[in-house]
């Protein structure tokens, strides 16, 4: 868990476009991070 105001851990993922993704390629830009806790699962 990060605490607020700390920065955020590197991390690497596909976009929905396919493209990979990294938060160090991010960098110097405003990145906005949305997830979606309950999707896809059966709760």
């Amino acid at each position: 868990m990060v605490d607020v105001g700390q920065p955020a851990p590197d991390f690497a993922l596909k976009s929905h476009e396919g493209e990979d993704f990294s938060l160090a390629g991010a960098r110097g830009s405003w990145v906005i991070l949305h997830t979606f806790p309950a999707a896809f699962t059966g709760g």
